[in-house]
């Protein structure tokens, strides 16, 4: 069967019919981060510009990394745009030196980053408050470099794009009838 295309003079184009080939599955060990995941990949030093991809996660030659023990928020998320901005202006035009660490669930190599000035991408993201130590893989070495309110700020900024400021509501009206009880 053929059909115009929409609304233009091309010429006619033929249906597909059939469903389409599904694309085949890579090989657990295969891909761009194949080279990266054999344990004598670990301990090396991957070096060059950096792809941003988002506040906590980089390409360098065509592997993705993941800044080791930080938590940013995700792109769709707020203050995601902006933790992406701002990594990507302190890599602007820079050779960063990525450390590797492991490789986390998602084959991506974890690594610990470096500006060319000896900075860490992590610890920097942490102190501007885009992003917060995640202890369980940094054993909280980040956590004396939030910033005060980074926490509640993040969490209170998802919270209220998720829709969930009523579940607090209740909650600090709760605490509130607690302590006046006690109170008594």
């Amino acid at each position: 069967m053929y059909r115009l295309g929409r609304g233009s003079n091309r010429s006619p184009q033929r249906r597909r019919t059939t469903p389409r080939p599904r694309p085949k599955r890579a090989a657990p060990n295969s891909g761009p981060n194949a080279a990266w995941k054999t344990p004598e990949a670990f301990n090396r030093v991957i070096e060059g510009r950096a792809y941003i991809t988002d506040g906590d996660s980089l390409i360098i030659k065509k592997v993705e990394i993941r800044l080791f023990g930080v938590d940013a928020p995700e792109i769709n998320h707020p203050f995601g745009i902006r933790a992406k901005w701002a990594l990507f202006e302190m890599c602007k035009g820079h050779a960063i030196r990525a450390h590797v660490h492991h490789t986390d669930a998602h084959g991506r190599t974890v690594a610990k980053c470096y500006l060319p000035d000896g900075r860490d991408l992590s610890a920097e993201m942490v102190k501007l408050g885009l992003a917060l130590d995640w202890p369980t893989y940094s054993e909280g070495v980040y956590r004396p470099l939030e910033t005060a309110d980074a926490r509640q700020k993040l969490w209170l900024a998802a919270a209220r794009q998720k829709g969930h400021m009523h579940v607090w509501e209740k909650f600090d009206a709760q605490q509130k009838a607690r302590t006046l009880a006690a109170k008594r």
